[in-house]
């Protein structure tokens, strides 16, 4: 007997992403409560028409061909004229009837196509719209039109005049008009308005670690719950939390030696130990202290200071802000002084290097003698690179979070922390115009006074009326100067040495500073007495093999008699020199990430 062979069916592709974009706009939880039913339009619908929406059906047209994501943006569009209520007939004036609805079981009710002017402004407001909801892309075929914020008002406006060429289609109506019963009786706005407010649950839900990206629940975690809190309840921190990413992952922190949390800014990644057994109240502390550090950039801005002394600096400052803002509780052991209240994290620095006695005692949240700064992200499965602007990102996220949190009456937040988030806006002065100020500050100008023992240079322009011209003093006037003390060691980098030395010569020139009192120092001090400010460089010869010592330099300085007794001192070196003790106003001009072997009691300007 022979076997009757079955049939194949083979799925038609085309109607496969007909149903994956209709499935794709009805997964999106704004427009979820608006999903209807799908139908196939007449095959003789002109081939211009993508789909239309008619009371509680959407059909589609069964000749066109496009991707899943070109018909998703197609039905989301449809959509959206439903849940902007522009199939209501009391919100325009409609056309003629065009047949009767195919949502009307027995075939009596009839429908309106809307006057073209108000089909023309309600598709170019939903398109405005639909570019912020990200669903699908649109069909090249479909012109994209400038953007609409009131329909009705342009309706009103075209309906006199004509529509703009830009916001014309061909082909018929997306959307015909229902009667103003069914319009009360389904009520779309307010259906609409039910699935913002679920996205927008959902997108917190999220980003508090609440649901996966695919709407998947997730177990919650003591450290999940207390992220989200911060996007749902703390606005100072709730966008940068959005934005951070918790790795709990027990062989990564034993391998590490983490022994509660450490972050990497670059990855904004928070690396918690999951062993250590912290309620939410501690880790809502422990993930807003290790935030801060991210986003106020604490690893870059340890420059030339010893990265792990900085760390612990930044720790007595983070700590005593969350503790005055009374967030989460403080575990125990961690790093707080209220005697150091109001101090920046560079005092902290200065007061802690002199006590490494101390020092041995102190542990950061990753352990004693680490820092949970890190200064690159940790390999672990699932991580990926950033590629954004990390400064603009957390600047970005950090000054709408005091924004939100201001205006909001949220609570109290130190004046301290206020003031190192708004400096975020303002980026730092470069080391040449720091330089400027210290010049402006310290080196008088020279008093100019008009004689006319001299004429001016107008003075041809008007030959019957005398000019006096500007003249600087007599030679007895003591003039402004100021004193340098060169390194000229072999360890000096010869191209930041000519940008240091370059920028001095321009400054004092423009400060009216003839001359300036020079000494160059390696292994012992030379005196080259008062030198013109651009010939300063030209007298220099790097020499020796370090090792500078730039003492005796200072004392002949402020021992020689022909030097002003307030006249300043800028000392240029790579750092690599002997303790110094300046008892006059003084400033070191050093290359980045060169470390000074003494606390500076000047400013110091680093050359990059």
């Amino acid at each position: 007997m022979a076997t009757a062979r079955k049939r194949r069916t083979v799925a038609d592709p085309w109607q496969q992403a007909v149903d994956d974009g209709w499935k794709a706009a009805c997964a999106h939880p704004a427009l979820r409560p608006l999903a209807t039913q799908l139908y196939r339009l007449d095959e003789r619908t002109p081939r211009a028409v993508w789909a239309r929406l008619s009371g509680s059906y959407v059909g589609y047209h069964p000749k066109r061909r496009a991707t899943a994501q070109e018909w998703a943006w197609v039905f989301a569009h449809c959509l959206l004229h439903a849940g902007f209520g522009h199939l209501d007939p009391r919100n325009t004036v409609s056309a003629n009837i065009t047949g009767l609805d195919p949502g009307d079981p027995e075939g009596r009710r009839e429908v309106r196509a809307p006057h073209p002017a108000y089909r023309a402004a309600c598709c170019a407001a939903v398109d405005t719209y639909l570019t912020t909801m990200k669903i699908g892309t649109r069909p090249t075929d479909i012109p994209p039109t400038p953007e609409l914020a009131d329909e009705h008002a342009a309706a009103a406006r075209w309906r006199d005049t004509a529509v703009p060429d830009a916001f014309a289609r061909t082909g018929f109506a997306d959307f015909l008009l229902t009667s103003a019963e069914t319009a009360k009786r389904v009520d779309n706005p307010a259906r609409f308005a039910r699935g913002i407010a679920a996205a927008a649950r959902a997108a917190l839900a999220t980003a508090g670690g609440e649901r996966t990206a695919e709407g998947v629940l997730r177990h919650r975690t003591p450290w999940d719950s207390a992220l989200g809190w911060f996007v749902s309840s703390f606005p100072l921190l709730g966008a940068l939390a959005a934005g951070m990413t918790v790795v709990a992952d027990a062989e990564l922190a034993r391998s590490w030696n983490i022994s509660i949390a450490a972050v990497n800014a670059e990855a904004a990644e928070i690396y918690v130990n999951p062993l250590i057994g912290f309620g939410e109240q501690q880790w809502r502390f422990v993930l807003a202290h290790e935030m801060l550090h991210a986003a106020l950039r604490h690893g870059e801005r340890a420059d030339w200071r010893d990265h792990y002394l900085f760390n612990i600096a930044c720790d007595y400052v983070v700590n005593g802000w969350l503790v005055e803002m009374n967030v989460g509780q403080m575990p125990e052991g961690l790093l707080y002084d209220p005697a150091l209240k109001g101090c920046s994290a560079e005092e902290i620095y200065d007061r802690i290097a002199v006590d490494l006695r101390r020092l041995r005692k102190l542990a950061t949240l990753r352990g004693r003698g680490l820092g949970d700064v890190l200064g690159e992200p940790l390999a672990h499965p699932g991580s990926a690179g950033r590629y954004v602007d990390l400064d603009e990102y957390y600047r970005s996220a950090l000054t709408t979070g005091l924004a939100y949190h201001t205006d909001s009456g949220r609570g109290y937040v130190p004046a301290a922390l206020e003031q190192a988030i708004r400096a975020l806006d303002q980026p730092p002065l470069p080391w040449d115009a720091q330089l400027a100020q210290w010049f402006d500050e310290h080196v008088p100008t020279i008093d100019k006074r008009r004689s006319y023992a001299r004429a001016s240079r107008r003075q041809a322009s008007t030959p019957d009326i005398p000019r006096p011209a500007w003249v600087r003093p007599e030679e007895n006037v003591r003039l402004p100067t100021f004193g340098v003390v060169l390194d000229t060691s072999g360890s000096m980098d010869v191209t930041l040495l000519g940008k240091g030395l370059g920028a001095i010569a321009s400054y004092a020139l423009a400060r009216d500073v003839p001359r300036a009192r020079v000494v160059y120092c390696d292994a012992a001090a030379y005196d080259a007495g008062y030198l013109p400010v651009e010939e300063i460089a030209a007298g220099v010869r790097v020499r020796g093999r370090g090792g500078t010592v730039l003492q005796p330099g200072i004392r002949l300085l402020e021992r020689a008699e022909d030097f002003p007794a307030d006249g300043p001192i800028l000392v240029i070196t790579d750092g690599q020199c002997d303790a110094l003790r300046i008892r006059r106003e003084h400033a070191f001009l050093v290359p980045a990430g060169a470390c000074l072997p003494f606390a500076p009691k000047g400013p110091v300007f680093r050359l990059r």
